[in-house]
């Protein structure tokens, strides 16, 4: 495999909504993803490093996650608050697939209320609110991972 079609597979990925894209030529295997610090091309004998590709794999990762980290930021206001994730798991909006979720965008809240659940481990952690207000806005879907910290919900305090 040549490196102009190895540049031109990274344009692809680049400019389009894929996060990882792989190929596999007789022996050898490329994988492309915006998700990591480096592209390897692995070979039965060796694994091998490209910088070139990883800068440019790498550069287009921080431009989305920066543009994807400015979105809730820029929703804030003064009388807005965040509702975060105190820890990794997967986000669910109600107690039981079948029930109804814990609170709907418009709904009032207080402080100690139930907004949702994140699985972490097996354990079902109930996320309380640590305000009161109205929500405004749900930032995860449900059934989604999600990480430490990461915003969940955006409520207009009282």
């Amino acid at each position: 495999m040549d490196i102009t079609l190895l540049k031109k597979l990274i344009k692809v990925v680049e400019t389009s909504n894929i996060t990882e894209f792989s190929v596999q030529e007789g022996d050898l295997k490329v994988r492309i993803s915006k998700n990591t610090k480096s592209a390897q091309i692995i070979s039965p004998s060796a694994n091998y490093q490209m910088p070139v590709v990883s800068s440019k794999v790498e550069s287009a990762a921080n431009e989305q996650t920066k543009t994807e980290a400015a979105k809730p930021a820029a929703e804030a206001s003064e009388n807005m608050h965040e509702i975060k994730s105190p820890i990794v798991g997967t986000f669910y909006r109600a107690p039981a697939p079948d029930a109804d979720p814990y609170i709907q965008v418009g709904d009032s809240i207080s402080e100690g209320n139930v907004l949702c659940i994140v699985e972490a481990m097996k354990l079902m952690n109930e996320i309380e609110s640590d305000t009161s207000g109205k929500i405004v806005k749900i930032l995860v879907d449900d059934g989604t991972p999600v990480e430490y910290n990461q915003p969940l919900f955006l409520i207009k305090l009282d």
